[in-house]
């Protein structure tokens, strides 16, 4: 498999992040957990075999300390606006139109690399999207060179990314679709199996968990 793809990530600040999660853990460790989710993401997604580089747009620095860590790329939030302002800065500004790029969300700690490389290989270079668990919202969107990304995130992205033009992708990947906006959603990511970050943060806080490998 060629590693052409750009992937994208938008982070907010750790002290804004995840606010439906607040609760899940002891809020000393909220921010903990929204890093430790980012972790493992970044960590699927490095090792995935389409994924050429990894592009973090934040303006939190300890979120580009980590990224820089794991081998990804940092950039500030030049827009400073919203979650699609951040993903068409990255994707179509700072990676630029020649290449295929993909967004994802930054809380997929079950993601398994194997799982990425089955939905970039099916969008077959053009743009789709894959939806999340509850098939309403969307967790990753693609976009092929000379095209731009025009993400929809948001209550109802997935209609609105197919009403867009772009394609849903049908396939069964249960850690890439599932996304950690609520303590239900977190539940449902520890009965796939986390990431060790993610895993070794609720495993402090009394949580049982399963692990899934990076390279998996």
């Amino acid at each position: 498999m060629v590693r052409e793809w750009t992937a994208v990530i938008p982070v907010k600040t750790l002290s804004a992040a995840k606010s439906r999660l607040r609760g899940a853990v002891p809020p000393a460790r909220h921010a903990d957990l929204a890093l430790a989710m980012l972790r493992d993401t970044a960590t699927a997604v490095l090792a995935a075999e389409a994924v050429a580089a990894l592009l973090v747009v934040t303006d939190d620095p300890l979120v580009s300390a980590v990224v820089s860590e794991l081998g990804g790329r940092a950039v500030p939030d030049r827009p400073a606006a919203d979650l699609n302002a951040a993903m068409r800065y990255g994707a179509d500004e700072v990676a630029g139109p020649d290449g295929f790029r993909a967004v994802l969300a930054g809380d997929l700690p079950a993601l398994r690399p194997a799982e990425l490389d089955g939905a970039l290989a099916a969008a077959a270079g053009r743009r789709a999207f894959v939806a999340d668990a509850a098939g309403t919202g969307t967790v990753l969107l693609t976009v092929p060179p000379a095209e731009m990304l025009d993400p929809r995130f948001g209550p109802g992205s997935a209609r609105a990314h197919e009403l867009s033009g772009a394609r849903p992708l049908d396939g069964a990947w249960p850690g890439l679709r599932q996304d950690v906006d609520t303590p239900a959603d977190l539940a449902a990511v520890l009965a796939l199996g986390t990431g060790a970050y993610t895993g070794a943060l609720l495993r402090d806080d009394g949580l049982t968990v399963s692990f899934v490998s990076a390279a998996g």
